[in-house]
């Protein structure tokens, strides 16, 4: 086996650029990242075609109804990302990351693919939401899982001097997830399919798709290198996966929850819910919601390398402070000018501007958290907390959003999720700058 790209790094202190080890950690960063592809294209799959499929998994009703429901259920999945955070966690940091990034991408596939073979409610009533129910669930112990052991493995691999670039690449990953899934809505909608056949059948394709995709992502990850870092404490200490380290850290745990907050609630709006938000409340056309989403998709991954980069200058805590001042600022303005406009490029606009304050926290919100534990309980400190804190404030997103609509007070949404932002801004306010005191190189 060839030597990884942690084998042939330049020493921490150097500031050179090599062209080939950047190549190599690249290339072992998007491998390990594949299933935040994944991840990412079943949520926002399931995001996007529900303004499809709700009608087969739930009785009919009114259109805002039947899509609270699908929120409902998509929220559910959140739940039981918590569960998936422990088990994969325990699995990276007990057995090895690759163990762990190979089990939860082969959960994703089973997810994925009951959804798309699942029977309507027509054919099968109560049993067809149970159905859906069931998948969303897997899903939702599959993402839960990923997300510490994909940043732990991306925090190991990437070279000491530039982990926030890498973590911006990383990130592009989890955005690029999103924006596959609507460039496939976009393709049924204009070239392939009517909304009739989207609505009859054409919404099972893109979770076959991504049920292919989990098994592609699967043989990739079979030639994944172990970290050095992983190796080392394995040989080091007896502790890895260690529960009583983990409850030990007990104060970096609730640092992630706090920093986290803010970032996925916000993380949350400007993607699963801003494609209902653009055609129930701004009132686009199918195909003009889709074409904003994904532009805005477009630049907000171009923009995670580059703040990711930036904090490897400035630091992690500039960076976050910006987002959550920024964030308390102008949330409530964007939303309620969004809402006002009938305009699809003035939309775009908008939700580009949200994207410049969000990636603040997005493009280096692996690392950071990453950076806040030893190699010995690093995915599990990284993935638990996290899980729980998305199941809260990320996964409920649209059902608040869709309740407050519905109650006719849409505007508390939008001081809700300004809420949430205020209170990470406090957490960054007295968190200490990650990139200068680090605990990666600490085993324990």
């Amino acid at each position: 086996m060839s030597a990884s790209p942690t084998e042939t790094s330049a020493n921490p202190v150097d500031t050179g650029f090599d062209m080939a080890d950047t190549k190599r950690r690249v290339k072992a960063i998007l491998i390990g990242s594949m299933g935040n592809l994944i991840e990412w294209y079943d949520v926002y799959a399931y995001s996007a075609f529900a303004l499809y499929f709700a009608g087969s998994f739930f009785p009919k009703a009114d259109p805002v109804a039947q899509q609270l429901s699908a929120a409902i259920v998509f929220a559910a999945a959140f739940v039981i990302r918590p569960l998936g955070g422990v088990i994969f966690g325990w699995l990276a940091d007990r057995f090895g990351r690759r163990q762990s990034l190979m089990m939860s991408v082969l959960l994703m596939c089973f997810g994925s693919l009951l959804i798309a073979v699942s029977p309507t409610y027509s054919e099968i009533g109560i049993g067809a939401t149970i159905l859906l129910v069931v998948a969303r669930l897997l899903q939702g112990l599959s993402q839960g899982g990923e997300y510490g052991a994909s940043a732990t493995y991306l925090s190991e691999m990437a070279h000491p001097n530039r982990r926030g670039f890498y973590s911006g690449v990383w990130y592009m990953t989890l955005i690029g997830g999103q924006l596959a899934a609507i460039m496939v809505l976009f393709v049924l909608q204009k070239l392939l399919l009517t909304p009739e056949q989207l609505v009859a059948w054409g919404w099972r394709i893109p979770f076959a798709i991504g049920a292919g995709v989990s098994v592609l992502v699967l043989f990739m990850r079979r030639d994944m290198h172990e970290t050095e870092h992983f190796k080392e404490a394995a040989k080091t200490t007896k502790k890895v996966g260690s529960f009583t380290t983990f409850f030990s850290h007990w104060r970096q745990l609730l640092l992630v929850v706090g920093i986290t907050v803010g970032g996925t609630s916000a993380f949350y709006t400007y993607t699963t819910y801003m494609q209902k938000f653009l055609k129930l409340s701004v009132g686009l056309t199918d195909d003009q919601t889709t074409l904003v989403v994904l532009g805005s998709l477009l630049v907000a991954i171009l923009l995670q390398p580059i703040y990711g980069a930036l904090s490897d200058k400035i630091g992690r805590k500039p960076m976050l402070i910006y987002f959550g001042i920024a964030g308390v600022i102008f949330t409530y303005p964007l939303l309620s000018t969004l809402q006002q406009t009938k305009s699809p490029l003035t939309a775009f606009f908008l939700i580009c501007g949200a994207w410049a304050i969000v990636s603040g926290y997005t493009s280096i919100t692996g690392i950071v958290k990453a950076e806040l534990f030893p190699t010995s309980i690093r995915a599990l400190g990284v993935g638990v907390p996290y899980a729980l804190t998305v199941s809260i404030f990320g996964g409920t997103v649209d059902t608040v959003a869709l309740t407050f609509k519905q109650a006719g007070h849409e505007d508390w949404f939008y001081w809700y999720a300004t809420a949430c932002i205020f209170i990470s801004l406090l957490v960054y306010l007295g968190l200490k700058d990650t990139k200068k005191h680090s605990r990666m190189d600490d085993h324990e």
